[in-house]
């Protein structure tokens, strides 16, 4: 995918994203405390049949379920020897579920490893482990790439700057912060539009953090500073956790689709749900927009 490709499909309306991958494939059998990407590697039947019915509710673009994939986050669970054949896989099984229907992004996460002076990684250690993964699905065929759940302005241009040095396609960013735009390792989200914006990021944004119901007035100051288009895909309201520690969210389908309403008004291009939504809030956000969606 081109950037001009990118800024047309912008163009034509809001962009519709995906719903969340981890909770879903824990509602669907995932144990606790096993690697995400491996699992979702090998029950190939259940991330397809997520991820297709993501396309079937209206999603433009789905995520690979790539998200730490990536030399240290599978160097935990013991597998840093598979990251090429996991990201290869896991990007073939996206593009499955697609079908020529949507488009498919690699997706990529914060290591949990702050940056030097915060933490202990370098900085030339993070790019060569975001560029290491990029690598792989980009010759997996995604159409374009995106980093999510990022701590840190540092880290998400630590990434950009990595995607640029691999390939043209373009690159999405979006943080998780506090419900007043505050990031977790400092900053705030407009000074992160700004900064991200300038390195060569093609959107910028949030998901996570909280229920879109607290982010209106985070993303009016996102849109008064950007250039770009705004990401907005947080999660179904807060969770409660029950006594087997599984989380559950708050947000109707119907609620959380009317507060996405809201920020799509607020100036948000590209949105959908992180933790705690499904397939079923996807279809509600597309009904409830489905006069400005192609």
């Amino acid at each position: 995918m081109t950037q001009e490709e990118f800024a047309s499909l912008i163009a034509r309306g809001p962009v519709l994203l995906d719903g969340a991958t981890g909770s879903q494939l824990r509602a669907k059998g995932m144990p606790v405390g096993v690697c995400t990407e491996l699992w979702a590697y090998e029950h190939p039947e259940v991330i397809v049949g997520l991820q297709r019915a993501y396309v079937d509710a209206g999603s433009d673009i789905i995520y690979a379920p790539t998200f730490s994939a990536n030399r240290i986050g599978l160097a935990s669970h013991g597998i840093a020897d598979r990251l090429e054949a996991l990201n290869t896989g896991l990007v073939a099984l996206a593009r499955q579920a697609a079908g020529g229907r949507a488009l498919v992004a690699g997706d990529f996460a914060t290591t949990g490893k702050p940056l030097e002076p915060i933490g202990t990684m370098s900085y030339q250690t993070l790019l060569d482990v975001y560029r290491e993964q990029i690598e792989v699905v980009v010759r997996a065929g995604v159409d374009l790439l995106v980093a999510e759940t990022m701590l840190s302005i540092d880290e998400c241009a630590c990434f950009v700057e990595a995607a640029k040095s691999v390939c043209d396609l373009p690159v999405m960013c979006s943080l998780t912060m506090e419900a007043d735009g505050h990031l977790l390792f400092g900053g705030t989200v407009t000074e992160a539009v700004e900064t991200l914006q300038a390195v060569g990021a093609s959107a910028v944004g949030l998901n996570c953090s909280v229920g879109p119901d607290q982010l209106e007035s985070v993303v009016r100051a996102m849109k008064a500073v950007a250039t770009v288009p705004v990401i907005a895909k947080p999660n179904a309201g807060l969770p409660v956790m029950d006594d087997k520690g599984n989380a559950h969210y708050d947000m109707t389908p119907e609620a959380f689709a009317a507060s996405m309403k809201k920020l799509l008004d607020a100036g948000a291009d590209i949105v959908g749900g992180c933790c705690g939504t499904g397939p079923e809030y996807i279809s509600a956000l597309a009904r409830t927009v489905r006069g400005n969606i192609r």
